[in-house]
Protein backbone atom coordinates (compact mmCIF):
# COMPACT_ATOMS: atom_id res chain seq x y z
CA UNK A 1 0.00 0.00 0.00
CA UNK A 2 1.30 3.45 -0.81
CA UNK A 3 2.43 5.83 2.03
CA UNK A 4 -0.02 8.71 2.37
CA UNK A 5 1.20 12.17 2.06
CA UNK A 6 0.71 14.07 4.90
CA UNK A 7 -2.31 16.57 4.20
CA UNK A 8 -4.19 13.41 3.05
CA UNK A 9 -2.84 11.65 6.81
CA UNK A 10 -4.52 14.93 8.26
CA UNK A 11 -7.95 15.06 6.42
CA UNK A 12 -8.23 11.18 6.88
CA UNK A 13 -7.50 11.54 10.88
CA UNK A 14 -11.12 12.18 12.01
CA UNK A 15 -12.46 9.16 10.08
CA UNK A 16 -10.03 6.94 11.47
CA UNK A 17 -12.83 5.71 14.20
CA UNK A 18 -15.40 5.16 11.76
CA UNK A 19 -12.99 3.11 9.46
CA UNK A 20 -12.53 0.86 12.53
CA UNK A 21 -16.78 0.94 13.88
CA UNK A 22 -17.80 0.41 10.46
CA UNK A 23 -15.33 -2.84 9.73
CA UNK A 24 -16.24 -4.24 12.81
CA UNK A 25 -19.94 -3.93 12.61
CA UNK A 26 -21.14 -5.01 8.68
CA UNK A 27 -20.35 -6.70 6.19
CA UNK A 28 -17.12 -6.64 3.72
CA UNK A 29 -18.53 -4.71 1.07
CA UNK A 30 -21.10 -2.13 3.18
CA UNK A 31 -20.62 0.32 5.73
CA UNK A 32 -22.33 1.91 7.86
CA UNK A 33 -21.14 5.67 8.98
CA UNK A 34 -24.64 6.66 10.57
CA UNK A 35 -22.97 7.67 13.75
CA UNK A 36 -19.69 8.39 12.81
CA UNK A 37 -17.75 11.85 11.96
CA UNK A 38 -18.05 11.37 8.17
CA UNK A 39 -21.83 10.43 8.67
CA UNK A 40 -22.35 13.57 10.39
CA UNK A 41 -20.40 15.60 8.24
CA UNK A 42 -22.11 14.88 5.20
CA UNK A 43 -25.58 15.50 6.63
CA UNK A 44 -23.91 18.90 8.35
CA UNK A 45 -22.96 20.22 4.56
CA UNK A 46 -26.61 18.31 2.79
CA UNK A 47 -28.26 20.13 5.64
CA UNK A 48 -26.45 23.71 5.21
CA UNK A 49 -27.33 23.44 1.60
CA UNK A 50 -30.72 23.12 1.79
CA UNK A 51 -31.04 25.50 4.11
CA UNK A 52 -29.63 27.86 1.90
CA UNK A 53 -32.33 26.11 -1.09
CA UNK A 54 -34.82 27.44 1.28
CA UNK A 55 -34.27 30.93 1.17
CA UNK A 56 -33.76 31.24 -2.19
CA UNK A 57 -36.27 33.76 -2.05
CA UNK A 58 -34.73 35.97 -0.04
CA UNK A 59 -30.95 35.41 -0.46
CA UNK A 60 -31.50 35.62 -4.86
CA UNK A 61 -29.60 32.84 -4.87
CA UNK A 62 -30.66 30.02 -7.30
CA UNK A 63 -30.95 26.92 -5.59
CA UNK A 64 -28.96 25.23 -7.94
CA UNK A 65 -25.27 26.48 -6.23
CA UNK A 66 -25.48 25.07 -2.89
CA UNK A 67 -26.71 21.23 -3.94
CA UNK A 68 -23.77 20.86 -6.60
CA UNK A 69 -21.13 22.15 -4.18
CA UNK A 70 -23.19 20.30 -1.51
CA UNK A 71 -22.96 17.04 -3.41
CA UNK A 72 -19.36 17.50 -4.34
CA UNK A 73 -18.04 17.88 -0.59
CA UNK A 74 -20.07 14.39 0.28
CA UNK A 75 -18.65 12.61 -2.74
CA UNK A 76 -15.01 13.75 -2.13
CA UNK A 77 -15.47 12.74 1.55
CA UNK A 78 -16.79 9.15 0.64
CA UNK A 79 -14.46 8.77 -2.05
CA UNK A 80 -11.52 9.16 0.69
CA UNK A 81 -12.64 7.05 3.28
CA UNK A 82 -13.75 4.57 0.88
CA UNK A 83 -10.52 4.39 -0.88
CA UNK A 84 -8.71 4.79 2.88
CA UNK A 85 -10.77 1.20 3.15
CA UNK A 86 -9.77 -0.71 0.21
CA UNK A 87 -13.54 -0.49 -1.22
CA UNK A 88 -13.24 2.10 -3.55
CA UNK A 89 -15.00 -0.08 -6.08
CA UNK A 90 -18.15 -0.29 -4.06
CA UNK A 91 -18.35 3.75 -4.13
CA UNK A 92 -17.45 4.26 -7.39
CA UNK A 93 -20.81 1.63 -7.97
CA UNK A 94 -22.75 3.57 -6.12
CA UNK A 95 -22.09 6.74 -7.94
CA UNK A 96 -22.69 5.45 -11.54
CA UNK A 97 -26.20 4.21 -10.31
CA UNK A 98 -26.93 7.73 -9.12
CA UNK A 99 -25.83 9.39 -12.04
CA UNK A 100 -27.50 6.44 -14.50
CA UNK A 101 -30.54 7.65 -12.34
CA UNK A 102 -30.13 11.08 -13.02
CA UNK A 103 -28.79 10.90 -16.70
CA UNK A 104 -32.67 9.37 -17.28
CA UNK A 105 -34.25 11.42 -15.82
CA UNK A 106 -32.77 14.75 -17.06
CA UNK A 107 -33.14 13.43 -20.77
CA UNK A 108 -36.74 12.84 -20.40
CA UNK A 109 -37.31 16.13 -18.49
CA UNK A 110 -34.96 18.36 -20.95
CA UNK A 111 -36.91 16.85 -23.78
CA UNK A 112 -40.57 17.86 -22.23
CA UNK A 113 -39.25 21.02 -21.23
CA UNK A 114 -38.15 22.01 -25.09
CA UNK A 115 -41.50 21.20 -25.63
CA UNK A 116 -43.13 23.58 -23.46
CA UNK A 117 -40.92 26.40 -24.81
CA UNK A 118 -41.66 25.48 -28.22
CA UNK A 119 -45.15 26.01 -27.60
CA UNK A 120 -44.57 29.52 -25.53
CA UNK A 121 -42.25 30.70 -28.42
CA UNK A 122 -45.35 29.97 -31.23
CA UNK A 123 -47.02 31.76 -28.76
CA UNK A 124 -50.05 29.08 -27.66
CA UNK A 125 -49.68 30.31 -23.67
CA UNK A 126 -49.91 33.87 -25.11
CA UNK A 127 -52.75 33.35 -27.08
CA UNK A 128 -54.31 31.32 -23.65
CA UNK A 129 -53.94 33.96 -21.79
CA UNK A 130 -55.56 36.99 -24.01
CA UNK A 131 -58.76 34.74 -24.41
CA UNK A 132 -58.94 34.69 -20.86
CA UNK A 133 -58.39 38.69 -20.47
CA UNK A 134 -60.33 39.71 -22.83
CA UNK A 135 -63.79 37.71 -21.79
CA UNK A 136 -64.38 40.49 -18.99
CA UNK A 137 -64.55 37.62 -16.55
CA UNK A 138 -65.00 39.10 -13.14
CA UNK A 139 -62.99 38.32 -9.94
CA UNK A 140 -64.09 35.12 -8.79
CA UNK A 141 -64.49 33.79 -12.50
CA UNK A 142 -61.04 34.42 -13.33
CA UNK A 143 -60.28 32.42 -9.62
CA UNK A 144 -61.90 29.46 -10.79
CA UNK A 145 -61.12 29.85 -14.34
CA UNK A 146 -57.25 29.81 -13.71
CA UNK A 147 -57.66 26.81 -10.75
CA UNK A 148 -59.25 24.78 -13.22
CA UNK A 149 -57.02 24.98 -16.33
CA UNK A 150 -53.90 25.09 -14.26
CA UNK A 151 -55.61 21.45 -12.41
CA UNK A 152 -56.04 20.19 -15.85
CA UNK A 153 -53.37 21.61 -17.93
CA UNK A 154 -50.19 20.41 -15.41
CA UNK A 155 -50.76 16.70 -16.29
CA UNK A 156 -49.58 17.26 -19.36
CA UNK A 157 -47.20 20.35 -19.47
CA UNK A 158 -46.26 19.97 -15.61
CA UNK A 159 -47.07 22.27 -12.83
CA UNK A 160 -44.13 24.46 -12.86
CA UNK A 161 -45.10 25.93 -16.47
CA UNK A 162 -48.77 25.84 -15.77
CA UNK A 163 -48.46 27.76 -12.42
CA UNK A 164 -46.54 30.16 -13.86
CA UNK A 165 -48.60 30.80 -16.98
CA UNK A 166 -51.82 31.06 -14.66
CA UNK A 167 -49.85 33.64 -12.85
CA UNK A 168 -49.35 36.05 -16.06
CA UNK A 169 -52.91 35.82 -16.27
CA UNK A 170 -53.91 36.84 -12.79
CA UNK A 171 -50.97 39.72 -12.57
CA UNK A 172 -52.46 41.10 -15.62
CA UNK A 173 -56.13 41.32 -14.93
CA UNK A 174 -55.26 41.37 -10.76
CA UNK A 175 -53.29 44.48 -11.13
CA UNK A 176 -53.15 46.22 -7.74
CA UNK A 177 -55.16 44.05 -5.63
CA UNK A 178 -52.86 42.23 -4.23
CA UNK A 179 -55.60 40.51 -2.06
CA UNK A 180 -56.58 39.21 -5.08
CA UNK A 181 -53.58 38.25 -6.74
CA UNK A 182 -52.20 36.40 -3.28
CA UNK A 183 -55.28 34.04 -3.52
CA UNK A 184 -55.37 33.58 -6.69
CA UNK A 185 -51.90 32.64 -6.59
CA UNK A 186 -52.84 29.95 -3.79
CA UNK A 187 -55.34 28.49 -5.77
CA UNK A 188 -53.21 28.15 -9.09
CA UNK A 189 -50.49 26.55 -6.58
CA UNK A 190 -52.66 23.63 -5.17
CA UNK A 191 -54.18 23.27 -8.39
CA UNK A 192 -51.27 22.79 -10.27
CA UNK A 193 -49.69 20.52 -7.63
CA UNK A 194 -52.91 18.55 -7.67
CA UNK A 195 -52.83 18.05 -11.08
CA UNK A 196 -49.71 16.89 -11.53
CA UNK A 197 -50.04 13.93 -9.09
CA UNK A 198 -52.07 11.44 -11.12
CA UNK A 199 -50.09 11.86 -14.03
CA UNK A 200 -46.35 10.66 -15.08
CA UNK A 201 -45.91 14.36 -16.80
CA UNK A 202 -47.24 16.42 -14.08
CA UNK A 203 -44.78 16.70 -11.61
CA UNK A 204 -41.12 15.15 -11.07
CA UNK A 205 -42.06 13.28 -8.75
CA UNK A 206 -44.90 11.14 -10.17
CA UNK A 207 -42.20 11.02 -13.23
CA UNK A 208 -40.05 9.36 -10.99
CA UNK A 209 -42.54 6.82 -9.49
CA UNK A 210 -43.57 5.83 -13.35
CA UNK A 211 -39.76 5.87 -14.60
CA UNK A 212 -38.99 3.48 -11.68
CA UNK A 213 -41.40 0.82 -12.43
CA UNK A 214 -43.30 0.86 -9.04
CA UNK A 215 -46.41 2.27 -10.80
CA UNK A 216 -47.43 1.84 -14.64
CA UNK A 217 -49.04 4.77 -16.87
CA UNK A 218 -52.65 3.99 -16.65
CA UNK A 219 -52.20 2.94 -12.68
CA UNK A 220 -52.11 6.64 -11.79
CA UNK A 221 -55.81 7.20 -12.42
CA UNK A 222 -57.01 5.91 -9.02
CA UNK A 223 -55.69 9.27 -7.72
CA UNK A 224 -57.57 11.25 -9.76
CA UNK A 225 -60.68 11.50 -7.69
CA UNK A 226 -58.34 12.52 -4.52
CA UNK A 227 -56.64 15.09 -6.74
CA UNK A 228 -60.06 16.48 -7.44
CA UNK A 229 -60.85 16.61 -3.95
CA UNK A 230 -57.40 18.10 -2.97
CA UNK A 231 -58.08 21.12 -5.11
CA UNK A 232 -62.05 21.50 -4.99
CA UNK A 233 -61.96 21.32 -0.96
CA UNK A 234 -59.68 24.49 -0.35
CA UNK A 235 -60.82 26.36 -3.28
CA UNK A 236 -64.35 25.99 -2.82
CA UNK A 237 -63.55 27.66 1.35
CA UNK A 238 -61.00 30.30 -0.49
CA UNK A 239 -63.76 31.69 -3.76
CA UNK A 240 -66.06 32.50 -0.94
CA UNK A 241 -63.42 35.36 -0.30
CA UNK A 242 -63.31 36.61 -3.37
CA UNK A 243 -65.26 39.56 -4.19
CA UNK A 244 -67.32 39.28 -7.69
CA UNK A 245 -66.31 43.04 -8.72
CA UNK A 246 -64.86 43.40 -12.41
CA UNK A 247 -61.36 44.23 -12.76
CA UNK A 248 -59.93 46.66 -15.12
CA UNK A 249 -57.97 44.62 -17.91
CA UNK A 250 -57.35 45.81 -21.80
CA UNK A 251 -57.57 42.90 -24.28
CA UNK A 252 -54.61 42.44 -26.97
CA UNK A 253 -55.10 40.80 -30.13
CA UNK A 254 -52.45 37.37 -30.11
CA UNK A 255 -51.42 36.28 -33.28
CA UNK A 256 -50.10 32.45 -33.28
CA UNK A 257 -46.80 31.12 -35.09
CA UNK A 258 -46.51 29.38 -37.78
CA UNK A 259 -46.94 24.96 -36.68
CA UNK A 260 -48.16 25.95 -33.26
CA UNK A 261 -50.96 23.39 -32.85
CA UNK A 262 -48.50 20.70 -34.90
CA UNK A 263 -46.18 21.01 -32.37
CA UNK A 264 -48.94 20.23 -29.83
CA UNK A 265 -49.72 17.36 -32.00
CA UNK A 266 -45.87 16.22 -31.97
CA UNK A 267 -46.24 16.56 -28.47
CA UNK A 268 -48.90 14.38 -27.75
CA UNK A 269 -47.17 11.64 -30.01
CA UNK A 270 -44.06 11.93 -28.16
CA UNK A 271 -45.60 11.25 -24.74
CA UNK A 272 -47.37 8.40 -27.01
CA UNK A 273 -44.26 7.06 -27.87
CA UNK A 274 -42.87 7.10 -24.40
CA UNK A 275 -45.46 5.28 -22.98
CA UNK A 276 -45.36 2.94 -25.87
CA UNK A 277 -41.70 1.95 -24.99
CA UNK A 278 -42.17 1.62 -21.44
CA UNK A 279 -45.61 -0.20 -21.90
CA UNK A 280 -44.77 -2.87 -24.81
CA UNK A 281 -40.89 -2.72 -24.88
CA UNK A 282 -40.30 -2.14 -21.35
CA UNK A 283 -37.68 0.04 -21.65
CA UNK A 284 -36.98 3.31 -20.09
CA UNK A 285 -39.49 6.01 -21.06
CA UNK A 286 -36.95 8.48 -21.64
CA UNK A 287 -36.00 6.68 -25.21
CA UNK A 288 -39.58 7.31 -26.23
CA UNK A 289 -39.12 10.94 -25.16
CA UNK A 290 -35.52 10.91 -27.14
CA UNK A 291 -37.07 9.74 -30.14
CA UNK A 292 -39.94 12.55 -29.64
CA UNK A 293 -37.27 15.16 -30.05
CA UNK A 294 -36.46 14.11 -33.40
CA UNK A 295 -40.01 14.79 -34.26
CA UNK A 296 -40.03 18.05 -33.42
CA UNK A 297 -36.27 18.65 -34.85
CA UNK A 298 -37.60 17.11 -38.23
CA UNK A 299 -40.53 19.79 -38.31
CA UNK A 300 -38.61 22.41 -37.70
CA UNK A 301 -36.30 21.59 -40.51
CA UNK A 302 -39.45 21.31 -42.52
CA UNK A 303 -40.60 25.13 -41.60
CA UNK A 304 -37.77 26.84 -42.07
CA UNK A 305 -37.39 25.27 -45.58
CA UNK A 306 -40.97 26.26 -46.14
CA UNK A 307 -40.59 29.66 -44.63
CA UNK A 308 -40.24 31.32 -48.17
CA UNK A 309 -43.19 29.99 -49.93
CA UNK A 310 -45.26 30.88 -46.85
CA UNK A 311 -44.05 34.04 -46.23
CA UNK A 312 -44.56 34.55 -50.21
CA UNK A 313 -48.02 33.13 -49.92
CA UNK A 314 -49.32 35.31 -47.39
CA UNK A 315 -48.27 38.51 -48.84
CA UNK A 316 -49.55 37.75 -51.62
CA UNK A 317 -52.89 37.05 -50.40
CA UNK A 318 -52.72 40.15 -47.82
CA UNK A 319 -51.57 41.96 -50.97
CA UNK A 320 -54.44 41.00 -52.53
CA UNK A 321 -56.86 42.13 -50.02
CA UNK A 322 -55.13 45.40 -49.28
CA UNK A 323 -54.78 44.30 -45.92
CA UNK A 324 -52.10 46.10 -44.20
CA UNK A 325 -52.41 44.55 -40.74
CA UNK A 326 -51.97 41.24 -41.94
CA UNK A 327 -48.62 42.51 -43.68
CA UNK A 328 -47.68 43.31 -40.41
CA UNK A 329 -48.38 40.06 -38.79
CA UNK A 330 -45.98 38.31 -41.17
CA UNK A 331 -43.57 38.28 -38.13
CA UNK A 332 -45.64 35.45 -37.25
CA UNK A 333 -43.80 32.95 -39.82
CA UNK A 334 -40.48 32.97 -38.28
CA UNK A 335 -38.20 30.26 -38.58
CA UNK A 336 -38.19 27.67 -35.62
CA UNK A 337 -34.67 26.47 -34.19
CA UNK A 338 -35.14 23.59 -31.85
CA UNK A 339 -31.53 23.91 -30.52
CA UNK A 340 -32.77 27.24 -28.93
CA UNK A 341 -35.72 26.18 -27.46
CA UNK A 342 -33.67 23.34 -25.61
CA UNK A 343 -31.38 25.89 -24.21
CA UNK A 344 -34.07 27.66 -22.69
CA UNK A 345 -35.11 24.57 -20.59
CA UNK A 346 -35.34 25.25 -16.79
CA UNK A 347 -31.15 24.64 -16.42
CA UNK A 348 -31.51 25.62 -12.72
CA UNK A 349 -34.46 22.86 -11.58
CA UNK A 350 -32.20 20.62 -13.85
CA UNK A 351 -29.00 21.19 -11.86
CA UNK A 352 -30.79 21.33 -8.81
CA UNK A 353 -32.33 17.87 -9.57
CA UNK A 354 -28.56 16.74 -10.27
CA UNK A 355 -27.36 17.85 -6.90
CA UNK A 356 -30.69 16.68 -4.74
CA UNK A 357 -29.97 13.03 -6.60
CA UNK A 358 -25.92 12.91 -5.77
CA UNK A 359 -26.88 14.39 -2.32
CA UNK A 360 -29.20 11.73 -1.52
CA UNK A 361 -27.35 8.81 -2.86
CA UNK A 362 -24.35 9.79 -0.90
CA UNK A 363 -26.57 9.24 2.26
CA UNK A 364 -27.88 6.83 0.93
CA UNK A 365 -24.39 4.85 0.95
CA UNK A 366 -23.13 6.01 4.09
CA UNK A 367 -26.21 4.86 5.84
CA UNK A 368 -29.28 7.03 6.82
CA UNK A 369 -31.57 6.10 4.61
CA UNK A 370 -31.71 2.47 5.58
CA UNK A 371 -31.96 3.69 9.05
CA UNK A 372 -35.24 6.06 7.86
CA UNK A 373 -36.71 3.44 6.29
CA UNK A 374 -36.52 0.65 9.23
CA UNK A 375 -37.65 3.85 11.42
CA UNK A 376 -41.03 4.73 8.72
CA UNK A 377 -41.42 1.83 6.76
CA UNK A 378 -40.92 -0.72 9.35
CA UNK A 379 -41.92 0.48 12.96
CA UNK A 380 -44.27 2.92 11.45
CA UNK A 381 -47.81 1.76 9.56
CA UNK A 382 -46.38 2.48 5.65
CA UNK A 383 -49.83 4.74 5.78
CA UNK A 384 -48.79 6.85 8.70
CA UNK A 385 -45.16 6.99 6.96
CA UNK A 386 -46.34 7.63 3.62
CA UNK A 387 -48.82 10.97 4.98
CA UNK A 388 -45.26 12.19 7.07
CA UNK A 389 -43.57 12.16 3.10
CA UNK A 390 -46.28 14.64 2.74
CA UNK A 391 -45.80 16.77 5.51
CA UNK A 392 -41.87 16.45 5.28
CA UNK A 393 -42.71 17.81 0.88
CA UNK A 394 -44.03 21.11 2.51
CA UNK A 395 -40.90 22.05 4.10
CA UNK A 396 -37.86 20.38 2.28
CA UNK A 397 -39.24 20.25 -1.35
CA UNK A 398 -40.94 16.96 -2.72
CA UNK A 399 -38.08 16.31 -5.28
CA UNK A 400 -35.36 15.33 -2.81
CA UNK A 401 -38.36 13.64 0.03
CA UNK A 402 -39.27 11.17 -2.70
CA UNK A 403 -35.93 9.98 -4.12
CA UNK A 404 -34.83 9.23 -0.68
CA UNK A 405 -38.50 7.05 -0.60
CA UNK A 406 -37.16 5.70 -4.03
CA UNK A 407 -33.63 5.08 -2.67
CA UNK A 408 -35.01 3.14 0.50
CA UNK A 409 -37.02 1.12 -2.34
CA UNK A 410 -39.26 0.00 0.76
CA UNK A 411 -41.83 -3.05 0.05
CA UNK A 412 -45.18 -1.40 0.07
CA UNK A 413 -48.58 -2.31 -2.28
CA UNK A 414 -49.39 -0.42 -5.10
CA UNK A 415 -52.44 1.29 -2.88
CA UNK A 416 -49.41 2.76 -0.86
CA UNK A 417 -47.01 3.74 -3.97
CA UNK A 418 -50.23 5.44 -5.31
CA UNK A 419 -50.32 7.17 -1.57
CA UNK A 420 -47.17 8.01 -1.40
CA UNK A 421 -47.00 9.85 -4.70
CA UNK A 422 -50.39 11.91 -4.05
CA UNK A 423 -48.82 12.65 -0.90
CA UNK A 424 -45.18 13.94 -1.99
CA UNK A 425 -47.38 15.70 -4.91
CA UNK A 426 -49.91 17.78 -3.36
CA UNK A 427 -48.26 18.04 0.41
CA UNK A 428 -46.12 20.48 -1.26
CA UNK A 429 -48.70 22.77 -1.74
CA UNK A 430 -48.96 23.26 2.52
CA UNK A 431 -46.55 26.06 2.08
CA UNK A 432 -45.45 27.98 -0.51
CA UNK A 433 -41.62 26.81 -0.25
CA UNK A 434 -42.87 23.19 -0.30
CA UNK A 435 -43.36 22.59 -4.35
CA UNK A 436 -41.00 24.04 -7.70
CA UNK A 437 -44.82 26.03 -8.17
CA UNK A 438 -45.02 27.70 -5.33
CA UNK A 439 -41.57 29.09 -5.35
CA UNK A 440 -41.76 30.15 -8.69
CA UNK A 441 -44.65 32.35 -8.25
CA UNK A 442 -43.01 34.07 -5.03
CA UNK A 443 -40.56 35.20 -7.52
CA UNK A 444 -42.86 35.79 -10.22
CA UNK A 445 -45.74 37.63 -7.95
CA UNK A 446 -42.83 39.02 -5.65
CA UNK A 447 -44.26 41.13 -2.93
CA UNK A 448 -48.21 40.41 -4.01
CA UNK A 449 -47.72 36.26 -3.56
CA UNK A 450 -45.51 35.43 -0.32
CA UNK A 451 -44.74 32.82 1.98
CA UNK A 452 -46.93 34.48 4.80
CA UNK A 453 -49.58 35.40 2.52
CA UNK A 454 -49.81 31.49 1.88
CA UNK A 455 -49.01 30.33 5.21
CA UNK A 456 -52.38 32.02 6.48
CA UNK A 457 -54.31 29.54 4.16
CA UNK A 458 -52.33 26.44 5.10
CA UNK A 459 -55.10 25.06 7.79
CA UNK A 460 -57.79 25.23 4.93
CA UNK A 461 -55.06 23.68 2.30
CA UNK A 462 -54.25 20.95 5.32
CA UNK A 463 -58.07 20.15 5.13
CA UNK A 464 -57.61 19.74 1.21
CA UNK A 465 -54.60 17.56 1.94
CA UNK A 466 -56.59 15.48 4.34
CA UNK A 467 -59.29 14.83 2.28
CA UNK A 468 -57.24 13.66 -0.12
CA UNK A 469 -56.32 10.76 1.87
CA UNK A 470 -59.09 9.77 3.17
CA UNK A 471 -60.92 9.37 -0.21
CA UNK A 472 -57.79 7.63 -1.72
CA UNK A 473 -57.92 5.29 1.37
CA UNK A 474 -61.63 4.65 0.95
CA UNK A 475 -61.77 4.38 -3.26
CA UNK A 476 -58.91 2.66 -3.56
CA UNK A 477 -59.16 0.27 -0.36
CA UNK A 478 -58.75 -2.68 -3.03
CA UNK A 479 -54.95 -2.18 -3.87
CA UNK A 480 -54.11 -1.95 -0.48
Amino acid sequence: MMKKSRWQTLFLLPFIATSTFASETVSADTFNFTQTTVGYAALVIFGIAYTLVMMEEYLQLRKSKPVLLAAGLIWIIIGLVYKDLGQIEVAQSALEHNLLEYAELLLFLLVAMTYISAMEERRLFDALQSWMVGKGFNFRTLFWLTGILSFFISPIADNLTTALLMCAVVLKVGGSNLRFVNIACINIVVAANAGGAFSPFGDITTLMVWQAGHVSFSEFMPLFVPSVINYIVPAVIMSLFVPKTQPDAVHAHVELKRGAFRIVGLFILTIATAVAFHAVLHFPPVMGMMMGLAYLQFFGFFLRKTLPRSIAKKKAIAIANNDETALKRLGSIVPFDVFRRVSHAEWDTLLFFYGVVMCVGGLSLLGYLSVVSEIMYTQWDPVWANVMVGILSAIVDNIPVMFAVLTMNPELSMGNWLLVTLTAGVGGSLLSIGSAAGVALMGAAHGKYTFFGHLKWMPVIALGYAASIVAHLAMNQGLF
